[in-house]
């Protein structure tokens, strides 16, 4: 047990999953305490924006990976 408590990627995962489970509630409170007419509209804002940077990321990443795997058949070639 000693072992797994000294590995990163241990910590990594509960990082993340704390993170899974706190942010939410966070963004809600925040979103609850401020105004009735800025709450809704600001977390929509923001709701988009950050679709819009993971859905780069994303497609940034994809094509990385495509660019790595033509420069590996083309070198194996």
């Amino acid at each position: 047990m000693a072992k797994v408590l000294k590995e990163n990627w241990f910590w990594t995962i509960i990082l993340c999953a704390a993170l899974v489970v706190t942010v939410p509630f966070i963004v809600i409170y925040l979103v609850l305490l401020s105004p009735p007419i800025w709450g809704p509209a600001l977390f929509m804002v923001c709701l988009i924006v950050v679709w819009a940077l993971v859905g780069g990321y994303k497609d940034w990443v994809t094509e990385k990976r495509k660019e790595e795997e033509e420069k590996r058949r083309v070198g194996a070639s």
